[in-house]
């Protein structure tokens, strides 16, 4: 049942283990009297929530929480204790914990350092490719760090080419329930390429097919070979994957190919991904370099060539538009580890994050397990999102790196609704929907009022049915959630109206 209700009694309810009665529910929105003559009939009430929910058959659970901007009272809620799956809205979360703790100028850095002296051209000792963490590092950044090198004199090197990637932990991926060739779950570490994915591509020729796999640019597309690819049989999995004497060796089934195509699978070794891909970009401006192994220390010496990311709020805008998991667990780690030590896991990190969340907006119920949402055990209540919302916009002005959300109208139609502005983050997985953010909405005399809002809907019962090789695509998603989408278009619909009455 649903509820439209003042803050004080949600937080009545809080207290007492229950939300207002159901009478309030369905409270007339225009007096029931006769109108005047010549007077136009008000426009027909919105549809009360309980119908929109019902006509959205998703099964499962369903909460939300709709807040006023302007005085913090909550006006409809369902269930706004309850916690559920964010899905990838955790990111909003994340983008406000990275800025909070790292600041919105924060950039991640790589380098190039020499640890010995420079002679002639010549580096006297070793050269290390040292990360920083940055999540956005792709192959044309190395090459650009790459051609800084041979600007800065160097022509040789001495010892031997390092690699350095202790600034983040390494973790083999997000999630370990994912299939292994998705590229939404890539390792991560201190030096990251291309989002940790390696190009796949295939074409068919007269005498089979020809395959490549390239750390793909824009200027720059190696082709490297630490992942590597065979063509399998025709019956079997589509991908098969082990790593075996330090390189990623993958296989396709022959039946899903076709006449050609390409797709972007996950790197398991970032570290040594970028250190090929720099090896054959300064190979390609005359600088020859020796491998080495990895180093477990940070590196000192001279630094040579550097480049840094955008600045945090641009990465975090960036982030919550394409919703890139790698972006929102490294600057998630990177934030863990300005406040304590370096968290040995995704899991020690979101609960700092957790735990920053309670004592910076009160939303004590947190309970996430990674910064992207991906993980399966992640849980927030629709109240401490809301909660969350209301104080960021006030204090960070959080609407302002969110996307610009489109609704359309109960018919379908996909052009603008006048007067109505929505900015919001999305979040989807297997039967799991979710949607937050804020609304604008006319109120009559050229005013505005503003609604922070959560709508979580999830059936994680058929969620977790789902077999690990088939969460790529699963089998009813798709049509779950597109019905899970009107259902939150709707609602936010019902809100402008009940907001501009």
């Amino acid at each position: 049942m649903t509820h439209s209700v003042s803050r004080r009694a949600v937080l009545g309810g809080l207290l007492a283990g229950a939300v207002a009665g159901p009478a309030l529910a369905s409270a007339p929105l225009a007096s029931l009297r006769p109108l005047p003559r010549g007077t136009l009939p008000p426009p027909p009430a919105p549809p009360a929530a309980d119908a929109i929910i019902a006509a959205a058959r998703l099964g499962g659970q369903v909460s939300f929480a709709m807040a006023d901007l302007d005085d913090g009272r909550m006006i409809e809620v369902r269930d706004p204790f309850l916690a559920q799956p964010p899905a990838s809205v955790a990111k909003t979360l994340t983008a406000l914990y990275a800025l909070d703790i790292l600041g919105p100028d924060f950039r991640f850095p790589t380098r190039v350092i020499a640890t010995g002296p420079i002679l002639n051209g010549r580096v006297e000792g070793d050269l290390v490719l040292a990360g920083g963490g940055d999540p956005t590092l792709d192959t044309d950044g190395l090459g650009d760090l790459a051609a800084a090198m041979k600007a800065a004199g160097v022509r040789e090197v001495a010892g031997h080419f390092r690699i350095w990637g202790g600034a983040l932990p390494f973790l083999p991926g997000i999630d370990a329930d994912q299939p292994p060739h998705v590229g939404y779950n890539p390792a991560i570490g201190g030096l990251n390429l291309n989002y940790n994915r390696v190009h796949f591509e295939w074409k068919r020729g007269a005498n089979g097919y020809d395959v490549s796999m390239e750390a793909r640019a824009e200027r720059f597309s190696p082709r490297v070979q630490i992942a590597r690819m065979s063509i399998g049989a025709e019956q079997g999995p589509v991908y098969l994957y082990r790593q075996e004497d330090g390189i990623d060796r993958w296989s396709v089934a022959r039946k899903a190919l076709g006449d050609g195509g390409s797709r972007w699978l996950p790197v398991r070794r970032p570290e040594a991904y970028a250190g090929e891909v720099f090896q054959s970009l300064s190979r390609s401006y005359g600088i020859e370099l020796k491998p080495g192994g990895p180093l477990t220390t940070a590196p000192e010496g001279t630094v040579v060539a550097e480049r840094h990311s955008d600045d945090l709020r641009t990465l975090m805008r960036d982030m919550l538009r394409w919703s890139t998991n790698l972006t929102a667990e490294a600057s998630g780690l990177m934030a863990s580890q300005a406040i304590g030590p370096q968290p040995g896991d995704l899991a020690a990190s979101a609960a700092r994050m957790n735990a920053w969340a309670g004592a910076r907006f009160g939303a004590e119920r947190a309970a996430l397990i990674d910064h992207s949402g991906l993980g399966y055990g992640s849980a927030i209540s629709a109240a401490d999102m809301v909660r969350v919302l209301s104080a960021a916009e006030r204090d960070m002005g959080l609407s302002a790196i969110l996307r610009d959300f489109p609704v359309s109208g109960a018919d379908g139609d996909r052009g603008p609704i006048a007067g109505l502005e929505v900015s919001a983050k999305t979040g989807t997985l297997n039967f799991v929907s979710a949607l937050a953010g804020f609304a604008r909405t006319e109120a009559g005399a050229g005013a505005r009022r503003g609604m922070a809002f959560a709508i979580f809907t999830a059936d994680t019962a058929r969620r977790d049915a789902v077999p690990i090789e088939q969460r790529e695509q699963a089998e009813g998603a798709r049509e779950w959630a597109r019905r899970s989408r009107r259902l939150q278009q709707d609602l936010i619909l019902r809100w402008a109206d009940l907001q501009g009455a």
